[in-house]
Parts: C-alpha cells; sequence; structure tokens
C-alpha cells in the first residue's frame, strides 16, 4: 500500500497524505486533484478501491499519423501529461501502413464512447483525403482539436505553429549567410502546411528582389529516404542552401550531401523544421526551427476541456510562434 501511495503521489504530484484522502473517500480535496488520483490509478494498472469502481476515467483519443518522426512522440508525452493532470486518460491510437488508419481508429472511438479527440497530424491537413470521419465527428458534436494547419471548412477548433512566420526565419537565416540558390523541400502539393511555407517563401524572396523557381521546390514524404531523394534532386541543381519540411527530411538532406562527396555547411546548408529530439546530437548539430510543442500542447487541451464545459470555443486558428535555432548545419554560402 505505502508502495502503491508514492508511486500514485508521484503520478499526480501530490502528497501521499493527498491520495489516502482520494482512496478513503475523505474530504478536503479538490475534484481535479480526485480525478488526476483516479486516473492515475487506473494508468499505473492499480485496482480502484471497491467504492470507487463504478467511476471510470474520461477516455480522450490522442491521434497520431506515426510515431517514427520524433516530433509526433514528444507531442504524445506532453498532451499525455497534461490530460492526465486533468483526470483524463488518453488512448493513443498511432497508424501503420497497411494496418490500421485513422478512418478505423474514429469509428473505434466512438465505439468506446471517448469523451473527446485530439488529431496532431492527419488527413485533415490534406486538401485531396477524405474528409468524411471528420464531418461524423461534427455531426456527433464530439469536442475535437486539431492541431497544425488543416484544410478550410471542418469548422474545429485548431492550435497551430505558425508556418509563415517558420519559413521566412529560415529563409532571412540563409540568405543573410549569402546564399542565393535556396531550395525547398515540402511534403505533398496538396499538403496545408507545406503550402503555407511555400506561399511565404516566395513572399519573402520576392521581397529581397529574388525569385523561387518551381524547379528549386521539391516534394518529398516525411522520410529520411524521401528528403535524401528530394535533395539529391535539388544538388543536381545548383543549390547551396534547402530548407526543409521536417528535421527527418533535414536528415535526408545531409546524406544526399554526404553522398555526393559534399559537406555540411561547407557546400550545402541545411534547416529543418520541428527542432525534435536529439537534432543537438546530429553531425552536424541541425539548425532547424522549433516548434513550440509544450505551449502548443496545453492550449489543446485548455480548447478540449473547455468543450466538455459547454463553453464556446473559437473556431478561428490559433497561432503559435516558431523559433529559429542555429547550430552547425548552416554556414557561409560556398564561393
Amino acid at each position: 500500500m505505502t508502495r502503491r501511495l508514492a508511486q500514485v503521489a508521484q503520478k499526480v504530484g501530490v502528497s501521499e497524505a493527498t491520495v489516502s484522502r482520494v482512496l478513503n473517500g475523505k474530504p478536503g480535496v479538490s475534484e481535479a486533484t480526485r480525478q488526476a488520483v483516479l486516473t492515475a490509478l487506473d494508468v499505473l494498472g492499480y485496482e480502484r478501491p471497491t467504492q470507487l469502481r463504478g467511476e471510470r476515467g474520461r477516455l480522450v483519443g490522442l491521434v497520431l499519423p506515426e510515431l517514427s518522426n520524433p516530433i509526433f512522440p514528444a507531442f504524445a508525452e506532453v498532451l499525455g501529461g497534461v490530460l492526465a493532470q486533468r483526470g483524463l486518460v488518453p488512448v493513443l491510437c498511432t497508424q501503420t501502413p497497411g494496418g490500421v488508419q485513422e478512418t478505423d481508429y474514429v469509428d473505434l472511438l466512438l465505439q468506446q464512447q471517448v469523451s473527446g479527440v485530439v488529431f496532431a497530424g492527419g488527413r485533415y491537413a490534406q486538401a485531396d483525403a477524405s474528409h468524411d470521419h471528420y464531418r461524423l465527428l461534427a455531426e456527433r458534436r464530439l469536442p475535437v482539436v486539431l492541431i497544425n494547419a488543416s484544410v478550410p471548412g471542418l469548422g474545429f477548433p485548431q492550435v497551430s505553429c505558425d508556418d509563415a512566420v517558420a519559413a521566412e526565419q529560415a529563409w532571412r537565416h540563409l540568405a543573410s549567410l549569402g546564399h542565393e540558390r535556396i531550395g525547398l523541400v515540402l511534403g505533398p502539393g496538396d499538403h496545408v502546411p507545406s503550402q503555407r511555407k511555400l506561399a511565404a517563401a516566395r513572399a519573402v524572396a520576392a521581397a529581397g528582389g529574388r525569385e523561387l523557381p518551381d524547379d528549386l521546390v521539391a516534394r518529398a514524404m516525411y522520410t529520411l529516404e524521401g528528403g535524401q531523394a528530394a535533395t539529391a534532386t535539388l544538388l543536381e541543381r545548383g543549390v547551396t542552401g534547402v530548407i526543409c519540411a521536417s528535421d527527418v527530411i533535414a536528415l535526408g538532406a545531409v546524406r544526399a550531401a554526404r553522398r555526393r562527396g559534399l559537406g555540411v555547411p561547407a557546400d550545402l546548408s541545411v534547416v529543418g523544421f520541428d527542432d525534435s529530439a536529439l537534432m543537438t546530437c546530429t553531425s552536424p548539430p541541425l539548425s532547424t526551427v522549433r516548434q513550440p510543442i509544450e505551449a502548443m500542447g496545453r492550449a489543446a487541451v485548455e480548447m478540449l476541456v473547455a468543450q466538455f464545459g459547454g463553453r464556446d470555443v473559437a473556431r478561428d486558428e490559433l497561432l503559435f510562434e516558431p523559433e529559429l535555432v542555429v547550430r552547425e548545419s548552416t554556414g557561409p554560402a560556398p564561393r
């Protein structure tokens, strides 16, 4: 019992005495803390006391497109922690190639009668994808929050990193280092965040009296291999700097340069996006644009919980400012 009290107290961030009061049904504990303690019992695999077994922690679906890209586990960690503090149990749903897809998870979550769903990346960002399952959630009036840019018209609250500002920061950084042949490696053409980055890059280039021609914009899947293949094409077209839509793509760009016997940043400067885990440990450490995932995750949960209480939540997109993080993968343009 003592070990259980200590583990639950540590999980929730309260004293063992507070946990004991909850388990014994004693007064003097707020409802939020009480729910957080009960949720911690569930998460840690402990049985609830007999008098509390009729209560069940509220479930919240957390739908991610993948876990191989480190930014998504980072979002899951932030969101899961904040949900648990609120007495909510996150149900992690991750898509797999050829396996369970986003539409399947929506059906499953509805069967489980979840209290709400947070999507951190998915088909809502793709203009050409089917969006029927989102409309089903809207018809059911289930609380939903989307993280990062979506197609217009879905009507859900949305928390996003400002893609336009991210592209502007990366472009100006490379331009300040003397780069004139700057390429972009983005996601598919129907991907809304990539569309925003491209529009912003073209605008900032034009403001500086330059152009960003189509042949310096490459498309890739969000994988290391995709980044490598796309960057190889841009290198043939003479770029000296490349801005990538994710850190994983950027690592592929570094590999493409090295496979050609080029140095980074001596011959090619590379900027990523996300500032995901271990980017300080790459060779060279990656210059990137950081998403403020902690603030975005907390805001997403706040929006979700507000909907639980029946409060009106603005459907406008809440934009968060990214931060350029300069490390060692960018340098002066080669002469």
